[in-house]
Formats: C-alpha cells, sequence, structure tokens
C-alpha cells in the first residue's frame, strides 16, 4: 500500500506505515506512537522519524493524502507524545532496572542498549539523553537505561524535553518546509521517507563501524 493511500477502519492498520497510522488515527495517532516507540521497550520498532517527516508534509495544504492535518495540532501531538513517552520509560527503569531489558529477548533492543550505554559514557548524561533522540531504538532503550542507573530526574526531565523538542518539531518542520516548497511533492514521498529513514540511521551505523575499529586495534594492542 502507499504511504498516501486511505487505510480506512475496516482494514487492518499496518503500524510500519506512516500513511496507515494517519490515514486511521490522525494526530493522535502520532502521540500515541511517539510515547510507544519512546516510553516502552515494545515500540522500537515504530517508525517515528518517517512519521513524523510524513506528517509534516501531509500538512501542507492541497496536498493528496489519507487525511488533512494541522500543523499545531501535529506539533503539539508529536512533541506530547515524545515528552511523555521518554519520561515514563525513565520511571520504568527507575522502577524495573536492567532486569526489564534481560528479560526481553529482542537483539535489536539489546545491541541498543549496548548503544545507549556508550552514549551515556562518552558524552554524558546531557548529551546522551539529546542525542539518543535522533537514533532508532536507542531512543527506546535509553530512557529507561538512564532510570535504572540513577540518571537525575531533573537533569533528565531537562534534557529529555529539549532532544524531544528538537526531534519533533525539527522532523515535522522538515516535511511542511519541502512540501511548501516544492510542488507535487507527494509523489516522491515513499523515496524521500526513505532517505530520511536512512539519514536517521546513519548515526548508528557509523558508531558500529567506529566501535568495531576501536576494538580491533585495542585487540592488536593486546
Amino acid at each position: 500500500m502507499s504511504v498516501l493511500s486511505p487505510a480506512p477502519l475496516s482494514q487492518a492498520v499496518n503500524l510500519l506505515d506512516a500513511g496507515s497510522l494517519l490515514g486511521t488515527f490522525g494526530a493522535l495517532g502520532i502521540a500515541v506512537v511517539l510515547f510507544a516507540e519512546t516510553g516502552l521497550l515494545i515500540g522500537f520498532f515504530l517508525p517515528g522519524d518517517s512519521l513524523l517527516f510524513t506528517a509534516g508534509l501531509l500538512c501542507v495544504s492541497g496536498t493528496p493524502g489519507p487525511v488533512d492535518l494541522s500543523l499545531p495540532q501535529v506539533l503539539a501531538a508529536a512533541v506530547t507524545g515524545a515528552l511523555l513517552g521518554a519520561q515514563t520509560g525513565y520511571w520504568i527503569g527507575r522502577r524495573g532496572g536492567g532486569a526489564l531489558l534481560a528479560r526481553c529477548g529482542a537483539g535489536r533492543l539489546h545491541r541498543g542498549a549496548a548503544r545507549a550505554e556508550e552514549l551515556l559514557g562518552r558524552y554524558g548524561h546531557a548529551r546522551a539523553v539529546v542525542l539518543a533522540r535522533f537514533v532508532p531504538v536507542v531512543r527506546t532503550v535509553l530512557n529507561p537505561l538512564a532510570g535504572a542507573l540513577g540518571v537525575p530526574v531533573r537533569l533528565f526531565i531537562l534534557w529529555q524535553a529539549v532532544g524531544g523538542a528538537v526531534w519533533t518539531v525539527g522532523l515535522v518542520l522538515a516535511g511542511y518546509g519541502l512540501g511548501s516548497s516544492v510542488p507535487g511533492v507527494d509523489r516522491y514521498l515513499l523515496p524521500i521517507v526513505a532517505v530520511v529513514v536512512a539519514v536517521s540511521l546513519t548515526p548508528l551505523a557509523a558508531e558500529l563501524i567506529r566501535s568495531r575499529a576501536r576494538r580491533a586495534a585495542e585487540g592488536d594492542i593486546h
């Protein structure tokens, strides 16, 4: 199904398709998806980046799509879902500790947890909480991990709010700006969304390459 094809309630919702989610749930779906992706470990597979970008594009007047969206509503829903989700994940981590991740069998989550812990160690709490917002899977596991590791509450609230606002508003406005400046851009939405997803994965891929290079260098030394 096309990203911009209708998704009536009578059909199954494709949770990996931004158009299907938006066509079925509208702006409310943005808040729910971002809450799950950033607050619940089961939400690590959800398409946060492409959802935000597509929602911004569909806010442009005259853009054909499954639903008409209002830019203020989309921004409010995105920021609310991302901030409440991160804070929920943090408190889950404070209460449940690392046992939550230990019981989860998903390999992607464990790799994301390792990356999140590395971010916290390398960049410090504030920068890591902000940077994690821009890396899929890592933004899911860093919040409970921060709670489990005892990151100070006030520090986490401040910087997760900064990171969440920059991430959500930035991607929504990027989609809106592109849709406003390029007529008929909706015809190229699938490849554009693919590029957005690829770019969002670039920091994780680059860091994995650097980590392997460091481990190889340490192995040569020892």
